[in-house]
């Protein structure tokens, strides 16, 4: 059983109440032989282990705990309630589909995108770029509406040096919401992109203008473009390379090393290696 799943009596549920101060309790009265109560309890047990820091599940066997199900006022199995601060917000009798469920728990529990971003935060407290990428990337993903989770992950991404998906990422945000960290993400781009517009890179770039099938001046470029983070512009050269000539100079092994440094959860490493393996097989 899971550390938020408890089985409640007499001797224990004036602690588990006072759980209820800091975390959503929902208790469940139950008993072996009420064939709703066996369907309804995975329901719950897997509700609750979405939410290992916030909720926790009270299991009440009714048939040994007589008197508590009675304190509670229990007339009819299963029935469920929601506790916090001591205090029933809601509940239900009998069986409740588990979409209709999670309805009620979200007037109670903080929202997927906030314990996402919460956890993310010592992470970007502790600098920890790379590790707080895939997470913000989820965060971001169960709510693209919500501007903060937008900002945190295109600043780390500017931070891990993935400019062009920083600038996807802040292009919609409007005016109201250009708050301190929308002006940091841009500055951090603008930075990168002056850096990145070197006198070596314009060099090369023009010679590879004048002999675009020149695969070492291809590589070349690649080595450079990566050296100041245009790392999607350097896999697409280095694939053009490879897609040509599998064994040609090191395009292959620069290749796998730009893709060994992305963070986790970034699309281009994603698309990068698809496309590998496409040639490859």
């Amino acid at each position: 059983m899971l550390a938020n799943q408890l089985h409640v009596s007499m001797d224990n549920v004036r602690d588990v109440l006072a759980l209820s101060q800091q975390k959503l309790v929902m208790f469940d009265f139950w008993a072996d032989w009420c064939e709703p109560c066996k369907q309804l309890m995975p329901v719950l047990e897997k509700i609750a282990a979405d939410y290992p820091e916030h909720l926790v599940l009270a299991k009440v066997n009714c048939d040994q705990e007589q008197q508590l199900a009675m304190h509670f006022g229990v007339r009819s199995l299963p029935t469920v309630l929601l506790i916090k601060d001591g205090q029933p917000v809601d509940g239900f009798a009998g069986v409740e589909p588990e979409s209709q469920i999670r309805e009620r728990l979200k007037a109670h529990l903080p929202a997927p995108v906030d314990i996402a971003l919460a956890k993310a935060l010592p992470l970007l407290e502790a600098q920890q770029w790379a590790d707080a990428y895939p997470i913000l990337k989820d965060a971001f993903a169960l709510d693209n509406a919500r501007v903060d989770a937008r900002l945190q992950l295109a600043y780390v991404a500017a931070t891990l040096g993935q400019i062009p998906q920083a600038e996807e990422l802040i292009a919609p945000v409007l005016l109201a919401d250009q708050d301190a960290l929308y002006h940091q993400v841009k500055s951090l781009i603008e930075l990168a992109q002056q850096a990145a517009d070197s006198p070596e890179i314009r060099a090369l770039e023009a010679q590879l203008a004048q002999a675009p099938d020149d695969l070492q001046l291809k590589q070349q470029l690649a080595v450079q473009y990566q050296a100041v983070q245009r790392s999607g512009e350097a896999l697409a050269l280095l694939f053009a390379i490879i897609k040509q000539d599998m064994n040609f100079g090191e395009a292959k092994k620069l290749l796998l090393d730009i893709l060994a440094v992305l963070p986790k959860g970034d699309p281009l490493a994603g698309e990068y290696r698809r496309k590998l393996y496409s040639l490859l097989y």
